[in-house]
């Protein structure tokens, strides 16, 4: 009995771990600095030089479903359009601190 509960334990101790292990935090001071090496050709002062609709004022990545670190992981990764994939490029965690500087200068409408 006491080997069975021992396993059970175990086994939730794990469970437990592997579903609710707290998220990394992202670098948004890292991210000024990616964004500024990779997309601010494009993307200066938080502007879309190639689809003017489409910047990164918050307004607009609310408007086309870009509003989340998740949304813009997705978007930096992958690209899409005339935007490309930088997955090959930068790792996944510096993505990550792309996407929560972008986050960032959103809520502050890109102004320092």
């Amino acid at each position: 009995m006491k080997k069975i509960i021992s396993v059970l334990l175990l086994s939730v101790t794990i469970f437990t771990l592997a579903f609710n292990s707290p998220a990394l935090a992202a670098n948004a001071a890292n991210g000024a600095a990616l964004f500024k090496a990779n997309c601010a050709q494009c993307h200066v002062g938080g502007k879309n030089l190639v689809n003017a609709a489409k910047t990164l004022k918050k307004a607009a990545l609310e408007k086309y479903d870009m509003y989340s670190a998740e949304a813009i992981i997705a978007q930096v990764t992958k690209g899409k359009g005339a935007m490309p994939a930088f997955g090959k490029k930068l790792k996944a965690g510096q993505i990550e601190d792309v996407a929560a500087y972008v986050l960032e200068q959103a809520d502050k409408d890109w102004k320092k």
